[in-house]
């Protein structure tokens, strides 16, 4: 791709990899702006990670689990929740509410579902894509990734020292509290998994539960002034971040106090800095000394686990609520490079190397993911039906650097800065670069993708 030159690039046929709530609505606003769209799903039914499944080892979605963004700053603008429902959704709910989604906007018939994509790479000599799925191959002028980061877990590395002889499992293999009863139980970790999780087992696990953590987090109520918090938040969205953080703090100050108020570690950064963890449901039971706090781990000690304070507390299962990796399976280092972590994309969405390979939901958003993908895919959508045009390769770079030394500045180096975005700011930047890659296309400028002509495009078998 030469710089300053603008790419005129044909593209009609568009393979979608996943069908969760991002790759729902890369399929819908690329069906709707003219495109031919196939989507691959591993699994039987869209919605990916917010689909039970009593099998286990699929999704991480555990019985108790429900938003931790309130209803109204989650749902799509084109398909709203339903007005009667509780703030605070289940998974169970949100799972009926993507596929209500697919079956609205007649998704269905676009998705392979029970097919699992194994790698998409450049066709030869640089034309199109080839996406190989159960031993076929296929032939598109452009894919979007969409198959999101939290399915991979990760555990700790390297391994702690010692020996544990209790037994150990990871977060996302975890779906009802009966797992818990009659045993002595430590959560290590403190996001809002790893708090769901520690609650469900306070009330069936023998003594006190034990949540360890490094770092500090600050906990946050679902509710501040009677009213979700994230709205609370949404309301001071036009302040500088710095601003809105100082009025944040305090606002949690008088409603929840301090973490170290409860014998949780000291947040090391400020909030909107940091990812908080929300939960109504923590500060209740720490009190009540139900969940009883710890450091982080030193070693282990057979049936013991020992502190960096010295404590040591007899221990008979581990839940290690540490995350996920972010994996990318079917796509070479040539794209992701090192670490798709590190990945820098043109406005989270768009390869510096090749715009026809789009990204959809690779992101940490301060707020609820679902806004976010889909003003991702309709970005996407009107760069690869041709009506937008992106500005030259050299400024995406610089405009994905800029964004992440700005990420850097914010959050930290260590906690995923090229992923991180700020949820309503985010949004906003996003009409606005829609609105600027319409005009940029209307005058002739940038990287243009133009639509193919409609004779048919043959699959490669």
């Amino acid at each position: 791709m030469t710089h300053g030159t603008p790419l005129t690039t044909t593209v009609r046929r568009v393979a979608v990899v996943g069908a969760g709530a991002a790759g729902l609505t890369a399929v819908k606003e690329l069906t709707e702006a003219g495109l031919e769209v196939v989507a691959f799903e591993r699994r039987e039914r869209p919605g990916g990670l917010w689909v039970r499944d009593p099998r286990g080892g699929v999704s991480p979605a555990y019985a108790s689990l429900h938003l931790n963004t309130s209803r109204r700053r989650t749902e799509f603008a084109a398909h709203p929740m339903p007005a009667d429902w509780p703030d605070y959704p289940s998974a169970d709910l949100i799972a009926g509410y993507l596929d209500d989604y697919a079956r609205r906007f007649g998704l269905y018939e676009a998705i392979r579902f029970g097919v699992e994509v194994s790698r998409v790479e450049r066709g030869p000599d640089g034309d199109g894509w080839l996406v190989t799925a159960e031993g076929d191959t296929e032939r598109f002028d452009a894919v979007v990734v969409a198959n999101g980061h939290n399915w991979d877990p990760r555990w700790p590395d390297p391994a702690y020292p010692g020996e544990f002889t209790g037994e150990q499992m990871h977060a996302h293999d975890y779906e009802v509290a009966d797992v818990f009863a009659g045993r002595r139980v430590l959560v290590v970790g403190m996001g809002n998994s790893a708090v769901d999780i520690a609650v469900d087992a306070s009330h069936r696990a023998e003594g006190p539960v034990l949540l360890s953590s490094r770092q500090g987090v600050y906990v946050i109520p679902k509710y501040l002034f009677g009213k979700p918090a994230d709205a609370t938040n949404g309301r001071l969205s036009k302040l500088p971040w710095r601003l809105r953080q100082r009025i944040s703090e305090t606002a949690l100050r008088l409603a929840a106090g301090r973490p170290e108020a409860y014998g949780l570690p000291k947040p090391a950064r400020g909030l909107l800095e940091s990812h908080p963890t929300v939960s109504d449901t923590l500060l209740h039971r720490l009190t009540h000394g139900e969940i009883a706090p710890r450091p982080g781990i030193e070693r282990f000690d057979g049936g013991q686990v020992v502190f960096t304070d010295g404590r040591r507390d007899t221990v008979d299962l581990i839940v290690w609520a540490t995350g996920y990796r972010v994996t990318v399976p079917f796509l070479d280092e040539r794209w992701l490079g090192p670490d798709p972590e590190e990945l820098l994309l043109y406005h989270r969405v768009f390869h510096l190397d090749d715009p026809t390979l789009c990204f959809v939901g690779l992101m940490q958003s301060t707020g609820a993911a679902f806004p976010v993908v889909e003003a991702q895919s309709r970005l996407a959508a009107d760069v690869l039906s041709g009506r937008a045009a992106l500005p030259r390769p050299d400024e995406q770079r610089a405009a994905a650097e800029r964004a992440l030394r700005a990420s850097v500045e914010r959050w930290g180096g260590d906690r995923r800065p090229a992923m991180r975005i700020d949820f309503d700011g985010y949004l906003a930047e996003t009409a606005a670069v829609r609105s600027a890659a319409v005009d940029r296309a209307r005058a002739g400028q940038g990287v243009r993708v133009r639509p193919a002509a409609p004779q048919s495009i043959g699959g490669e078998r």
